[in-house]
Order: structure tokens, then C-alpha cells, then sequence
């Protein structure tokens, strides 16, 4: 069975990527922040029969990631590392006139150096594999200029870079940026609470991922929603 690492998996995108490649045999390894809503997702998606290993901690912790990759080894493989957790800087997101600076190096530290250190870390067991892929979640708001979101926009382009020369460093593997578009998560409900329009539920990308992982592309960034229109 091919073997999968998701940070941020507890809800919105991870979760329905996490739920998505188990229905398809896939082996996990997730993690999350909060304890008791990651073993929640664990469970229902241990339903359809793969091997699940929740770990509840800080993608910016260094043992954490060990304790990721160690986790699948011992499943027997490592295929696929999903950067999917990510810090805002701000919640509510601000102007960059106002925006705490401590609020920017948690957003960098979680999205762009613990992303990077989890690939790190993972390296051997994907080079060691035949099909070994990174995906990093990005933003539209790493290539375009919105208004307070500065820091979080910041460190999604210094992700996608990362990406970008990752690839050209590691051409065995597959590395892929994906902007998912908007979605109705929590994220972007802390970000933005008086923004009431809906938004696509965070499922409806998750085919545009899974295009990515059965066609396999060249390494570069893509956006979810043309995926889905590629035949």
C-alpha cells in the first residue's frame, strides 16, 4: 500500500485528502494540533480499512517530524508528503502596518521552515521509493497582492519557491504546488470572520489532488480547480 504523510489533517483540506486517498488503499500519517478533533478524523477514516497514524503536535517541533517519518517506516514506505498546516500571522488577518511581527515568524516558521524540515527529514524514504511526490499547499495570495494578506501571502510565495528549487534539486521525485482556490475552512474564517459568502467545501478540490497523483505532471504549481477541467 502506498504510504502518505498530511500535516493540518484534522479538518478542512486535510481531512477531505486524508479521507479521499484512504477510500483508495492508501496508508496514512497524520497530524494536527489538536488532540481529540485529529483522532476524530483518525477514526473515520481508519473506517475504510487503511493503516491510520494520528500524532497530535507542532509541525515547527523538530522531534514531531521525526515522529512523522518514523511512523512511516514502520507502514513501509513513504510515496507522498502533503504540506497541507499553515499560521495565518494574524487572526484577524491585518494590514502590514499593524501586522505583529512575532505574528509573521510564526507564519513563516509553520508554513515555510517546518514544511521544508518535514521534507528534510523525509528525503531518504522518498528517494528510496519509485513514486515519491511532495505536494505543498499554497495560495493565490502568494502570487497576487491582497489587501492584509501580506504576511500569510509572504510565506506561501517563499513556499512555493522552496517547491520550485526542490524540484530542480530532486528530479526523481514529483514536486508539486497546488493552490486549492477558495474554500470554506476555519482557516479562512480566522482570517476573515466578517466574510460570510459561502465557499466550496474543501471535497470539491480534493479530485483536482488526486488528478495530480494518478496522471503525475511535471513537477511545477498548479491551481486544484483546473485540474478538474484537464481531461
Amino acid at each position: 500500500m502506498p504510504v502518505a504523510i498530511i500535516t493540518g489533517a484534522s479538518k478542512g483540506l486535510g481531512r477531505a485528502l486524508a479521507d479521499a486517498l484512504a477510500r483508495r488503499g492508501w496508508d496514512l500519517v497524520l497530524d494536527a494540533r489538536t488532540a481529540r478533533v485529529l483522532e476524530e478524523t483518525a477514526t473515520e477514516v481508519r473506517a475504510h480499512g487503511t493503516r491510520v497514524a494520528a500524532f497530535a503536535g507542532d509541525v515547527t517541533d523538530a522531534g514531531h517530524r521525526e515522529d512523522l517519518v518514523a511512523a512511516a517506516a514502520e507502514l513501509g514506505a513513504l510515496d507522498l508528503v502533503v504540506s497541507n498546516a499553515s499560521a495565518l500571522g494574524a487572526e484577524p488577518l491585518v494590514r502590514l502596518d499593524a501586522l505583529p511581527l512575532d505574528g509573521l515568524r510564526s507564519a513563516l516558521e509553520t508554513n515555510v521552515v517546518a514544511a521544508l524540515g518535514l521534507v528534510q527529514e523525509a528525503l531518504p524514504l522518498l528517494r528510496a521509493g519509485t513514486a515519491g511526490a511532495v505536494i505543498t499547499v499554497s495560495s493565490d495570495a502568494a502570487a497576487e497582492a491582497y489587501e492584509t494578506w501580506g504576511g500569510y501571502g509572504a510565506s506561501k510565495a517563499a513556499l512555493d519557491h522552496l517547491a520550485a528549487v526542490l524540484a530542480v534539486e530532486e528530479p526523481e521525485l514529483r514536486v508539486w504546488t497546488v493552490d486549492p482556490g477558495d474554500m470554506g475552512t476555519d482557516l479562512y474564517a480566522a482570517a476573515v470572520p466578517d466574510d460570510r459568502d459561502p465557499r466550496p467545501a474543501p471535497a470539491s478540490v480534493v479530485p483536482g489532488f488526486l488528478r495530480l497523483l494518478e496522471r503525475r505532471p511535471v513537477s511545477g504549481r498548479y491551481a486544484a480547480p483546473s485540474l478538474l477541467e484537464t481531461k
